[in-house]
């Protein structure tokens, strides 16, 4: 019996955590330029992010995205065998990504218990999806998406190993169609 994809959420919005800003010199509106997602420099070694950016940022998507970015290959000791459910012999190349979210309802994140029931429902969507050799983290973080206000937005984390990097790559690929489809389930996460 395989195993659903793994997938965990927690808070943090304290002190020097990082936070996710929406108003940084290299952001595109991929609400407005859908295209521009297959030009993106981070989407070059994975294709499938691209495809996942145009879907989050679609006009029935409930969020929309700031930031991404995707390592090749990820520092030993940085994933566990175990959380990945990787079979003997896979986790050999890890790689991941990352895609910062913001609600494209600025009121549905506007308290951290309501982003934590969202990330909790997106948990429980993911975790329906049997996929081995990855896992997603959503992390709630304060978000700036005017210079006026501060709100809450998710950071995405997406990792996968493979025993070859394009198996890695492919495993990866899936995650991400995964993960999409489990956001754009519902016209909100929620």
């Amino acid at each position: 019996m395989r195993k659903p994809l793994e997938a965990d959420w927690e808070f943090e919005v304290g002190g020097n955590a990082p936070v996710i800003d929406a108003l940084w010199p290299g952001f595109v509106d991929l609400r407005l330029e859908p295209d521009r997602a297959w030009t993106l420099s981070e989407v070059s070694d994975l294709r499938a992010l691209a495809s996942a950016l145009v879907r989050l940022n679609g006009q029935t998507s409930p969020v929309w995205t700031a930031k991404c970015d995707f390592w090749t290959r990820l520092e030993p000791g940085a994933v566990d065998a175990g959380e990945l459910d990787a079979p003997v012999g896979e986790f050999v190349h890890t790689m991941g990504c990352y895609i910062d979210l913001l609600p494209t309802n600025q009121n549905e994140w506007s308290a951290p218990e309501a982003a934590a029931e969202s990330c909790r429902r997106l948990c429980a969507r993911i975790h329906a999806i049997p996929l081995r050799s990855c896992r997603a983290d959503l992390i709630i973080r304060r978000a700036v998406i005017d210079p006026e206000n501060s709100e809450l937005g998710i950071t995405a984390y997406l990792t996968a190993c493979g025993a070859t990097a394009t198996g890695a790559r492919l495993n990866l690929g899936a995650a991400l169609t995964t993960f999409a489809d489990a956001v754009l389930a519902h016209s909100t996460i929620q």
